[in-house]
């Protein structure tokens, strides 16, 4: 008999596209499942629309928020209800191909993994291809096969997207709580960084889900910096973000090895300092190296002057910004 599997949908106001997604998920070629869905206090028909699945599959469960929590605790709270020993996450608002399940599992086996995470194909919300995978199109791919196996693969920034996890039940009592002191440390990242030290991540290059960007997506393929026409906008923005980064791994430094627990905070202490200087920047260079020495040399060299140089940076920036404007694509 197939093992049962607990998958994780959350939900909120998503009566437009959740009838499509959850049946995907019911007519999976792996049928074993449970589907633990918790509602974050809709107010349009998302509820109407769960009570009946609920009432006529009896693989679902359902939960009704009395408040709306945010995304990030909703999840926080089903990972609370996995019975099974192994699990998913789902949006609300893609279409999962019949074999995901399937081939997840496999692959979880397989690898002897301890977490299972894959590509996808960005579509509109008629389901029509508009990035064949989401990994090339966000500069993952390389990352992904170079430090699959390391905790490098996600400590400097995310590479797994949330709706393509499977992972081990005996995980979670070491990832919650989720971190909840900045917005930049999403469920995802931090359920990557934290299984990646103590266990084993696979990736799955096909890929099993569509992923539909319709403009409401809470995450999506939106690059915020893309939008700035100013430097110092791009630039503050790289920083605050990393500082909530390290920020959030700082607040949970104990589950950290040691040697990271130093690189941990030498890395907040060298972002902190980037926020006081607006042309230069001599410190913590060592500490840089450290962080992007993973990364391709053109990614290398652009933040390096982006956070260290300013002053040059800028210049770049405007020569860079007028050469898209012209290729149409600012």
């Amino acid at each position: 008999m197939s093992e049962k599997i607990d998958v994780l949908l959350a939900t909120y106001n998503g009566e437009k596209y959740l009838k499509e997604q959850i049946d995907s998920i019911l007519n999976q070629t792996y049928q074993n499942i449970n589907l633990i869905i918790s509602d974050d206090y809709s107010t349009d028909g998302t509820r109407e629309i769960l009570k009946g699945y609920e009432q006529k599959d009896e693989r679902i469960k359902v939960y009704y928020q009395e408040k709306n929590q945010g995304y990030i605790k909703n999840f926080e709270f089903l990972l609370k209800q996995v019975t099974s020993d192994i699990y998913m996450l789902s949006d609300q608002d893609d279409v999962w191909l019949p074999e995901k399940i399937e081939k997840s599992y496999e692959t979880l086996k397989n690898e002897n993994a301890d977490l299972v995470f894959g590509d996808l194909e960005v579509v509109d919300e008629n389901l029509n291809t508009i990035y064949p995978s989401f990994n090339k199109f966000m500069l993952l791919d390389r990352k992904i096969k170079k430090y699959i196996n390391t905790y490098k693969l996600n400590y400097l920034y995310n590479c797994i997207t949330g709706c393509t996890i499977m992972s081990k039940k005996k995980f979670i009592e070491k990832v919650l709580p989720f971190p909840s002191t900045t917005k930049y440390m999403l469920h995802d990242y931090w359920l990557g960084i934290i299984v990646s030290i103590e266990g084993k991540l696979a990736y799955i290059p096909e890929k099993y889900i569509k992923y539909r960007q319709h403009g409401n997506n809470q995450i999506g393929t939106d690059k915020i910096s893309h939008k700035f026409n100013k430097f110092e906008q791009v630039r503050n923005l790289f920083i605050d973000v990393k500082l909530g980064v390290f920020g959030a791994y700082l607040d949970n430094n104990k589950k950290f090895p040691k040697e990271l627990q130093k690189l941990n905070n030498d890395a907040y202490e060298y972002f902190k300092t980037l926020s006081q200087k607006k042309y230069f920047n001599f410190r913590g260079w060592k500490t840089f190296h450290k962080l992007y020495k993973t990364e391709t040399l053109i990614y290398y060299i652009e933040n390096f002057l982006i956070m260290n140089i300013p002053l040059i940076g800028k210049i770049l920036f405007k020569i860079k910004y007028v050469i898209l404007k012209i290729m149409g694509k600012r």
